[in-house]
C-alpha cells in the first residue's frame, strides 16, 4: 500500500460506503419511506415488496456464502411474513407475493456485498421502527421487520464488519463486494419504487 494513497489506508468498510453512498441515497429519495408509511396500507404495502425482495435476495445469498450460522440470525423473511399477518394479509397471500429475479452473485464476496445492503438497513430501521409505532400505535407486534435485532443491532452490525473485512486484502474479491452493494441498491430502489400492485389484506 502506498503512503501517499489515503484511500487504501481507510478500511474495506469505509470504501464500500463511499462506493455505494451514491446508490443508497437514490434509494432512500425514492423510497421516501415517511410517505409509504403514513397509513397502514402504505405501510402493508411497503412491507409487502421488502418480503418479495428479502425473499429472493436471502435466497441467493445464502447459495453463495454457504455460512447459515453467520447468515440465519440476519435472515429477515420470516419477520414480514409475521408484520404482514398482524396487518390482515392471509399467509397464502404472503406466500404468494410477487418476487424479484436477484441480480447474479458469484461467490462469497458478492454475497457479502448484498448482504451489506440488507444488514445495514437494520440500523436506519430502529429509527424506521420507532416513527410507526408513534404514528400507528404499535408496540412489537407489526414491527419485527423493523426492529430487527433489537437491543442486538449494534453488535450485529460490528460482527458484520469484522467479517467484511475478510476480503479487505483481496482486490478481485473487493471489486465483486462492491459491485454486489452497488446493484443490490439500484434493485431495491427498482423494486420497492416500481408501480407494482400489491394484494389487499384479508
Amino acid at each position: 500500500m502506498s503512503p501517499d494513497n489515503p484511500i487504501r489506508r481507510d478500511g474495506l468498510h469505509a470504501r464500500l460506503r463511499a462506493a455505494t453512498d451514491p446508490a443508497h441515497r437514490a434509494l432512500e429519495a425514492g423510497l421516501d419511506w415517511q410517505a409509504r408509511v403514513a397509513t397502514l396500507p402504505g405501510y402493508r404495502d411497503l412491507l409487502a415488496r421488502l418480503h418479495g425482495f428479502h425473499a429472493s435476495w436471502e435466497h441467493a445469498i445464502g447459495a453463495q456464502l454457504a455460512d447459515e450460522p453467520f447468515l440465519a440470525p440476519r435472515r429477515r423473511l420470516a419477520l414480514l411474513a409475521a408484520d404482514l399477518d398482524h396487518l390482515g394479509l392471509a399467509p397464502a397471500a404472503v406466500v404468494a407475493l410477487p418476487r424479484p429475479e436477484p441480480i447474479a452473485l458469484d461467490g462469497p464476496a458478492a454475497a457479502m456485498g448484498a448482504l451489506y445492503v440488507l444488514e445495514g438497513s437494520t440500523l436506519g430501521g430502529q429509527l424506521i421502527g420507532r416513527h410507526i409505532a408513534g404514528l400507528h400505535g404499535f408496540s412489537e407486534t407489526g414491527l419485527t421487520y423493523y426492529r430487527a435485532h433489537g437491543p442486538r443491532t449494534g453488535a450485529m452490525w460490528a460482527a458484520f464488519r469484522t467479517r467484511l473485512e475478510d476480503f479487505a486484502d483481496d482486490p478481485a474479491a473487493e471489486t465483486a463486494l462492491t459491485g454486489a452493494a452497488v446493484a443490490t441498491f439500484a434493485a431495491m430502489r427498482a423494486w420497492l419504487c416500481a408501480p407494482h400492485a400489491m394484494p389487499a389484506a384479508g
